[in-house]
């Protein structure tokens, strides 16, 4: 088969598998801590967890590091990322066993959520730095492909790192602390596979002398500018489109994450270890889609193009997303947490290659923290929405249409800017 041959060309080229293993062991690390805050907040037995409480979590945790990305993007195309990865990681690894530490002592809620927040702002720094490598390590007839493998293969590491999350909860007697040093331990295992790499290879182009802090916030501004006059440039502006599509796609992903958290919590389930093993099926499921994403996404995109494939993916949740959704019932869902994963991996996949084909090297770490920073805010906005919409149980057929209409826009938005 054509595809298995050009993944064993892919895995051939010795840097990218390299990058491959900091990316998998990165993101395997996040799907372990991530489940291990979700069963903190959301399904602590004591807890009586409200959507508005949810979306208050994600704000705390995801828009004061959306003020990092813009930060993360001009240091990114100054610092080597090599080196990004490795002393980002071996921070996460020590602020992560910080915040099992504060578990164990049953630390305030607000300094619980302080300690999080510094994990996650590292990781801006590292997935960008991610994204904006994988240029390097492979040539440009490939980078489709490589886009397919690349997150998609992290997406699928944060999945097997949740369900690792599932399984030592269970034999640790439910200790979420136990669970985050696990993530620690892999986060400190990214680091050192980042040292196969060699310091330079992974850009950028240009070596500046690093500026001192306050040099690097006062050019801020004007750097990110410059970037987004990069990006909506006429012959750059397929990238432009594209973002905003991946960005509404990104608010449909989080006000159905939300709903779908509430459902499991409540209506679907009968208690919170329920609730979390439908969750962790759930998420299960949505993982194999987005593996079935990165096998249909080189092909489909080769034949439609990356940005038709990106409006075949948000016309098909336009049908299946109320059809999957509007019954309430544990077996459509779990299916349409299928579909939300293949349809929101497969766009994905198409956006970052349109992307990185389509800006140049040197402002590619700006590109992709304004994209982080995008975003964070889309999902932070949908679970607002969520919360205002969404009743005790989770059951709102209010939200889900708004959210297949919201698919609908960026099928027929897109569809007529390629036609322009």
């Amino acid at each position: 088969m054509p595809v298995v041959r050009d993944l064993r060309l892919l895995w051939c080229l010795r840097h990218f598998r390299h990058l491959l293993y900091v990316r998998l062991l990165s993101q395997g690390a996040d799907g372990v801590y991530q489940i291990a805050l979700a069963a903190y907040v959301v399904f602590s037995p004591e807890k009586q967890t409200s959507a508005a409480a949810v979306a208050s979590a994600m704000a705390v945790l995801l828009l004061p590091y959306s003020l990092v990305g813009p930060f993360a993007g001009v240091l990114l195309d100054r610092w080597r990322r090599r080196q990004v990865f490795l002393y980002g990681n071996l921070l996460r690894a020590l602020l992560a066993a910080g915040t099992a530490v504060l578990m164990l002592a049953g630390a305030p809620d607000w300094l619980f959520y302080v300690s999080a927040l510094c994990v996650t702002a590292v990781n801006r720094f590292v997935l960008a730095g991610l994204s904006a490598a994988l240029p390097r390590v492979v040539v440009a007839e490939r980078l489709v492909l490589a886009n397919a493998l690349s997150p998609t293969a992290g997406t699928l590491a944060a999945t097997v790192g949740g369900g690792l999350a599932f399984g030592v909860r269970l034999v640790a007697s439910d200790s979420d602390a136990a669970v985050v040093l696990l993530g620690a331990c892999l986060y400190l295992c990214a680091s050192l596979a980042s040292l196969r790499l060699p310091p330079g290879l992974l850009g950028p182009d240009r070596h500046p002398v690093r500026p001192r802090l306050r040099a690097a916030l006062a050019a801020t501004t004007h750097e990110l500018v410059e970037a987004v006059r990069h990006l909506v440039a006429p012959r750059r502006r397929a990238a432009a489109w594209a973002l905003g599509a991946m960005t509404l796609m990104r608010f449909c992903y989080g006000a159905l994450l939300v709903l779908l958290l509430m459902l499991c919590r409540y209506a679907l389930s009968t208690s919170t270890e329920e609730g979390l093993r439908l969750l962790g099926l759930a998420l299960g499921l949505s993982g194999a889609g987005f593996f079935a994403a990165a096998v249909v996404t080189p092909w489909a995109a080769g034949r439609l193009g990356p940005a038709r494939w990106i409006v075949v993916c948000s016309a098909t949740a336009v049908v299946l997303e109320p059809a999957l959704g509007l019954p309430f019932a544990t077996a459509p869902l779990m299916v349409a947490a299928f579909v939300l994963g293949l349809i929101t991996q497969g766009a994905k996949i198409a956006t970052d290659t349109i992307v990185q084909a389509g800006v140049d090297d040197g402002f590619r770490g700006r590109i992709f923290s304004v994209y982080d920073v995008l975003f964070n805010v889309a999902f932070v906005g949908a679970a607002g929405v969520a919360a205002l919409m969404l009743p005790p149980d989770g059951r709102s057929a209010v939200l889900v249409i708004l959210v297949a209409f919201v698919y609908g826009t960026v099928a027929v938005t897109l569809a007529r800017a390629g036609r322009r």
